[in-house]
Formats: C-alpha cells, sequence, structure tokens
C-alpha cells in the first residue's frame, strides 16, 4: 500500500487534506531555520533483518529451564511424602473415628434402656381414681355456659370495630384490652374444660397418660433395636454400602435436652395424674370464684378504655375541623395570588413585545445608520431584563401551583379523615358501648364456694 504524507505547517504550498504518494518530494522537508531533525525513513525496516537476540541468551534461557525442572522434581518428591504421611494419619483418624462412634451409640443404647425401665415401672403403677363430684361439675358445666354470654359481645365488638376506616383502623388500647378480655375468656373456658375432664373423665385422662407411656416405651424399643443394629456394623460386616450425601440427610426432630425432657414430662403427668384427685373439690371452688372476678374485671377495664377513646376521637375530630377550616381558607388566598401573578406575568409580556419589536424595526436601518447606540443597548438591556422578571414570575407561579396543589390534598385528606372520624364515632358509641353498659353473666353458687369471697355486688362503671 502507498505510504501518505502531508505538507508540512513551514511551507504550506499544498492543502493539508490533499494526500500524495511521493515521500521524496522537496517539499515534504523543513527548511533551514527548523533544527528538527528527520530520521531515516527504512532505518527500522533494516534493523529487522538481523539476529535479535544473542548467544548469551540462549545459554540463560537453558540455565533456568534447567533450574525450573530441579525444583520441579524437588517438588514432586517432597508431595510423594506427604501424600504417605497424610494417607496413614488419615487412617488412624478414621479408627479413632469409628471407635468414638461405637462408644457414643453404647451409651445413647444404655440412656435408652435406663428411661425404657422407668417408664416401664410408671406404668405399672397407674392407677386409675375418680371421685364423685357431680354437683361441682354440673356447676362448673353451668358456668362454662355463662362465659358464653361476654364472649359473644366482645367478638360483636371486635367485629364492629373492624368497620372503621383508613388510619382510625388502629390497635388502640380498646382493642387491646377488647383482645385480652377474649384472651381471658377462652383462657378461663380452656381451664373450666380441663376441670370438667378432671372431674368426669378421669379414667380417660389416665388411659391417655397411659397410652402416651405405651407409646414412649414403644419408641424406646424401637429406637433400642435400631441402635444395637447400628452398633454391630463393623467394616467387615455384610451389607454395608455407601450412602452419597446421607450425612446431610436430618430428620430429626429433638435434641438429647428435649428428648430426656420428653419422657419426663410423660412421667411426671403420669404421676401427677394420679394424685390429682384429691386435690379436685378445692380446686374447683377456687378456679371458678378467680374465672368470674377475672371476666368481670376485664370487663370493666374495656368499658374504662372504651370511654377514653370516645374523647379522644371528639377531640380529633374537633381539631380536624378546625384546621380543615384554616386549609380552605388558605386555598382562597392562593388562589388570588395565582390570578393576581398570571395577570402580572401577561403586563410583563406586553412590555417584552413593545422592546422586541422597537429592536426589530431598528434593525432595519440601512447602511452606516445601523449604529449600536445608547438606544439600541438600552432596548437589549430591557429584553434581558424582562425575560429575567417574566422566568421569576413563572417560578413563583409554580411554586404557588404546587402550593395549591398541595393545599388541596390537605383538605381531601382532612375531609377524608373527618369522615373516619365520624364512623367511628358512631361505632364505638352507638354499637360498641350500647351493648356493654351491663354484665350478663351469672355468677357461681355461693354455697359451693364456702371457702372464697365473691367481691359482690359488683358496682359497674357509670359510662
Amino acid at each position: 500500500p502507498a505510504v501518505y504524507y502531508r505538507t508540512v505547517h513551514t511551507e504550506p504550498i499544498q492543502s493539508l487534506n490533499i494526500s500524495t504518494v511521493q515521500p521524496f518530494s522537496s517539499t515534504n522537508y523543513f527548511n533551514n531555520i527548523d533544527s528538527s531533525k528527520v530520521p531515516p525513513i527504512f532505518l527500522s525496516a533494516r534493523q529487522a533483518l538481523y539476529t535479535r537476540y544473542a548467544p548469551k541468551d540462549w545459554h540463560n534461557a537453558q540455565l533456568t529451564n534447567y533450574l525450573a525442572s530441579d525444583k520441579i522434581c524437588a517438588a514432586s518428591a517432597r508431595l510423594r511424602s506427604d501424600a504417605i504421611g497424610l494417607a496413614h494419619e488419615k487412617d488412624e483418624q478414621a479408627f479413632k473415628n469409628n471407635f468414638e462412634s461405637s462408644r457414643h451409640i453404647a451409651e445413647i443404647i444404655n440412656d435408652i434402656e435406663y428411661w425404657e425401665s422407668e417408664l416401664e415401672k410408671t406404668k405399672d403403677n397407674m392407677k386409675r381414681k375418680i371421685d364423685d363430684v357431680e354437683f361441682i361439675q354440673r356447676e362448673v358445666k353451668r358456668l362454662l355456659s355463662e362465659t358464653e354470654k361476654p364472649l359473644r359481645i366482645v367478638q360483636e365488638n371486635l367485629y364492629e370495630r373492624e368497620k372503621r376506616q383508613g388510619i382510625d383502623l388502629v390497635r388502640d388500647n380498646v382493642e387491646r384490652e377488647l383482645i385480652r378480655e377474649v384472651d381471658t375468656i377462652e383462657l378461663s373456658q380452656q381451664k373450666l374444660r380441663q376441670m370438667l375432664e378432671r372431674l368426669g373423665f378421669q379414667n380417660a385422662l389416665n388411659f391417655a397418660g397411659l397410652h402416651e407411656l405405651e407409646r414412649d416405651v414403644q419408641d424406646k424399643s424401637r429406637a433400642r433395636v435400631l441402635d444395637s443394629a447400628a452398633h454391630n456394623i463393623q467394616t467387615t460386616s455384610s451389607g454395608i454400602k455407601f450412602y452419597e450425601g446421607i450425612e446431610y440427610v436430618d430428620n430429626t426432630i429433638s435434641v438429647p435436652e428435649s428428648w430426656t425432657r420428653y419422657t419426663q414430662e410423660n412421667i411426671r403427668r403420669a404421676v401427677a395424674g394420679i394424685s390429682q384427685s384429691d386435690e379436685l373439690l378445692s380446686a374447683t371452688n377456687q378456679l371458678m370464684a378467680t374465672i368470674y372476678d377475672d371476666i368481670w374485671s376485664q370487663w370493666n377495664h374495656v368499658n374504662t378504655s372504651l370511654e377514653n377513646r370516645l374523647q379522644e376521637e371528639k377531640v380529633a375530630k374537633n381539631k380536624i375541623q378546625s384546621h380543615l377550616e384554616k386549609i380552605r381558607h388558605e386555598i382562597v388566598d392562593v388562589e388570588q395570588t395565582i390570578e393576581f401573578l398570571k395577570k402580572t406575568i401577561a403586563d410583563q409580556e406586553a412590555f417584552l413585545q413593545v422592546a422586541q419589536t422597537r429592536l426589530e424595526t431598528r434593525n432595519r436601518r440601512p447602511n452606516v445608520e445601523a449604529c449600536r447606540d445608547s438606544a439600541m443597548l438600552r432596548l437589549i438591556q430591557e429584553v434581558h431584563d424582562l425575560h429575567a422578571a417574566i422566568a421569576d414570575l413563572y417560578g413563583k407561579l409554580r411554586q404557588e401551583e404546587n402550593a395549591l396543589q398541595l393545599l388541596l390534598r390537605t383538605q381531601s385528606t382532612l375531609e377524608q379523615d373527618l369522615e373516619i372520624k365520624n364512623n367511628s364515632l358512631s361505632i364505638d358509641s352507638e354499637k360498641v358501648m350500647s351493648i356493654r353498659r351491663t354484665f350478663i353473666m351469672g355468677a357461681p353458687e355461693k354455697s359451693l364456694v364456702t371457702s372464697v369471697s365473691f367481691s359482690q355486688p359488683h358496682d359497674l362503671i357509670t359510662v
């Protein structure tokens, strides 16, 4: 391919955008006043014809290869020695690990045999005791039925309060107290049902405890057989094979502590079931008295919280109405300001049209009369000033419009919040408080709980 050259700037005889294929043209050399020296053109090409490496380089390269070979051989020898040592070490470690695993399995087998023996003793000592407490049992059933009345009311209260809207759908103190009341009643019902089970179905409870003991014994017997089989497996045993990834399979559901605690709990429940019958009468009397007082006390706590919440909602409603009135007045003022700014911008644009028209008219002056005189300079300055003024006014107009939009959104939010507050007041006062003015749960018979004193009469909080 042709080599292209361009003329230098010292003698621009030809245009710089014209290429030439004449490398020896006299126009391509610097003149005498330029002290730069141009190197020969074909010097690099001539140098490429000679050898690039010296004999010393060749010998050094060979020596480097020899040294590298020696180092690699030495490293390989060390690696072989380390590999043999590692193999012996891992072999010893494998024997040690196998011994430790066998020892741990043997310990587990001993633990299983111990607890299996304890479970068998407890199972043999399980006895059935039943006390004839039919009168107390009927009273417990009646009290259990009475708890359904306040439970239905509090559930209806929670259902009605779910109809609150927006931000008022809050977990306030009333809701927390209502939920606590539900928990109190349900916990009381649970205790009463448990007491009924203890009174009427002691045999069933004992049988359930016995069933748990038998199942625990059966599981431990199966586990003991499997652990014994695992303990007897050796490297010479038949049937051993690889199970890839078995070490990552974890189907355990307990740890040693919870495993022991599970059996202890089964034994404890069985022993407790044997001695429960002697304490049923006094426990039943105390339970009924406590349940009645707890439910009545929580009922009053809910009423107090509900009254306080009604006051808060009324105060919030009044504040919203006050702020809404201020917002509406401010919206009117901002709208008037926006109209004033638009009129001012229109006036400024009229002045701008005048100034620009004057400039355009004076630009048609002929020849030397087109003078950049003081009038023209003043008109130009006037145009710049008007542009700046209009830009400032438009910026302020956008700010006012943004403020108006924000005010309108705030107004909408407050109006919506006011509707929400009215809805909440209606729910809490008309649908919740109206059905909580009277406590409708009957107290247990005093003759049955002579050892317990009720704090009657229960005066309801004045609402």
